[in-house]
């Protein structure tokens, strides 16, 4: 069953389309994550969803009832707002039952709701204190909770978290996380944060200039990316744009600045010609690097394959970056650089200014053509 379903729903402000014609369908107890770059149209997104912009076109399905014209007070949703928006006042039980209040539901259901979820956020002890004596991190725990006593469908949260230092936002996702599969509760989660939304979702959307690009759950479009900008936005890659020399079976040759010859096997060669570019991601957990000491080195990779399964090139290393529990390494290949996380236990076998191999396995790179289409 789905708690919500979008159909073809698009909003203009004037001549700029903000979402453009987008579907898609949450199901029902699933923490859905929406994810994407700043301006993209998630929040307009989410908006939509909970009655706050009327779409311009398409139509919102909550449980089945279409609430396309239905006010946001009048629909079975909670928003949980980036600024938190608590009346500075007011108490934290105050604050809290606010909601139910204007809900019509009776005094000692509300205070009872109030407890209730200020005890799941371990708040209850501040219940008597006004909001604005709170720490950022207490203020969103009251955020939730007032949201969560409205009792709605679905809890829609719209970056949440963007106002908290790095710390204490990955606990509140560690508690995010424990109370969505606690409760069981309908989430729509919005951010521009990769990293929150491998920890939350049960599905990640990513979105860009305002279209719906790819759903799928956290390994596939990590592994499975349908195209270079979701290649691009999820995590850190090295992205080299090549011109193909020529094209040999299933396999497409270039060349690199330095002379370096370089055979790639794409699954549809048939798209490609010479000339063309082809973009490689080159993602530096599938990197090996080792400093050359002459024609009979036998590089491994980091899970021990051999040489004759790799692929490799020759380079300089430019940089070494101290980053806590690893190193990075910027090596310069063919007039492009490439980064490389190394263990910091083995970070000392190479060093700047060393000639080495970059080493990998062929079948793990992904490849793109000049239109940012998947072709390997």
């Amino acid at each position: 069953m789905s708690s919500i379903r979008a159909e073809d729903i698009a909003k203009r402000f004037g001549n700029f389309v903000a979402v453009d014609d987008v579907s898609f369908s949450v199901e029902d107890g699933e923490l859905w994550c929406l994810l994407g770059p700043s301006g993209c149209g998630k929040s307009t997104t989410l908006r939509m969803l909970g009655g706050l912009e009327r779409p311009t076109s398409g139509r919102i399905y909550i449980d089945d009832t279409d609430v396309t014209e239905t006010r946001a007070y009048n629909r079975s949703t909670s928003v949980v707002f980036q600024n938190w928006a608590l009346f500075p006042q007011k108490t934290v039980l105050e604050n809290v039952t606010f909601g139910p209040k204007m809900q019509g539901v009776g005094k000692q259901e509300r205070i009872e709701r109030a407890e209730k979820y200020l005890g799941m956020m371990e708040m209850k002890p501040f219940k008597d204190k006004p909001s604005m004596d709170l720490s950022g991190g207490q203020q969103q725990r009251v955020a939730l909770a007032r949201s969560l006593a409205m009792d709605p469908s679905v809890l829609l949260l719209d970056e949440p978290l963007s106002n908290l230092d790095k710390r204490l936002k990955e606990q509140m996702q560690i508690e995010l996380k424990r109370l969505h599969d606690q409760l069981g509760k309908t989430m729509v989660y919005v951010t521009h944060d990769q990293n929150e939304a491998f920890t939350l979702a049960d599905r990640i959307s990513i979105m860009n200039d305002g279209n719906l690009i790819q759903v799928g759950d956290p390994r596939e479009v990590y592994a499975d990316p349908k195209n270079q900008f979701v290649e691009e936005f999820l995590g850190d890659t090295n992205m080299v744009s090549l011109s193909i020399e020529s094209i040999d079976g299933g396999d497409v040759v270039v060349t690199l600045g330095d002379g370096q010859r370089l055979s790639i096997p794409v699954d549809s060669p048939q798209s490609l010609e010479a000339g063309d570019t082809l973009t490689v991601s080159f993602r530096p957990e599938f990197l090996d690097v080792e400093v050359e000491h002459g024609p009979e080195a036998q590089a491994l990779s980091a899970d021990g394959q051999g040489q004759e399964d790799l692929a490799s090139l020759v380079g300089d290393v430019t940089d070494t970056l101290y980053r806590g529990s690893t190193v990075r390494h910027y090596i310069e290949v063919g007039g492009a650089e490439l980064f490389i996380e190394d263990k910091i236990d083995r970070s000392d076998r190479v060093e700047r200014g060393d000639t080495v191999s970059v080493t990998w396995n062929p079948a793990e790179l992904l490849c793109f053509d000049g239109q940012g289409t998947r072709v390997a």
